[in-house]
């Protein structure tokens, strides 16, 4: 049965986007400043909102809100990948028979995983699943401190202090993300945060 995708428009939309057999290509910085200009390029042709994302070295997660009226998100996909595939550095696995008859690149999985937002907690646990999925990943300890991310910019949203310098408190040994609301569209959420070092650490990767 084919896969029909949920298109409502002026919807938000979060993204799971993966790189093909799992390539660790993304957080190269060549990398990394070629799929930053994908993303500028298409929000220059074909607005949209990215309220959160983050790009770890297979896969990219993200939450996007569409203009009214328009339900586009597979072309602003197939757009940025295309953009990034031309310029990408160190993609070198072996491409499909399949690929090869279509002359793709094997740079990314040809399909993504997309999820309608439904209200606004929903939207507030995927903004924490985004954010901490470095930390999940065992790629840092703290969200903060992962570079490529939008978490940064999120903290100077809502008017907190650099991300360097807090982090999320800890309860009964598991990160308390979901349940301290960390993220609000419409006020300035009550964070219980704790000090644990002096200054910032590390480059903030806004998109």
């Amino acid at each position: 049965m084919r896969y029909r995708r949920c298109r409502q428009p002026g919807g938000c939309y979060f993204f799971t986007v993966v790189t093909y057999r799992r390539k660790r290509i993304l957080t190269n910085e060549e990398n990394v400043t070629r799929l930053r200009m994908a993303f500028l390029r298409e929000k220059a042709n074909h607005p949209f909102d990215i309220d959160a994302i983050v790009v770890l070295p297979d896969h990219i997660h993200a939450i996007w809100t569409l203009p009214s009226g328009d339900v586009d998100y597979s072309g602003r996909w197939n757009r940025i990948k295309r953009y990034f595939s031309v310029g990408v550095v160190d993609a070198d696995s072996a491409p499909s028979q399949s690929r090869l008859q279509k002359r793709e690149k094997a740079v990314w999985q040809r399909r993504f995983w997309e999820h309608t937002i439904r209200d606004e907690e929903d939207w507030r646990l995927h903004m924490d699943y985004i954010h901490y999925n470095p930390v999940k990943h065992g790629l840092v300890d703290l969200p903060g401190l992962w570079p490529y991310s939008s978490f940064g910019r999120c903290v100077k949203k809502v008017g907190m202090t650099p991300i360097g310098a807090r982090r999320y408190q800890k309860v009964s040994g598991i990160w308390n993300m979901s349940k301290t609301c960390c993220w609000a569209r419409c006020a300035l959420p009550n964070l219980h945060m704790v000090d644990i070092t002096g200054q910032q650490r590390g480059r903030i990767y806004a998109f």
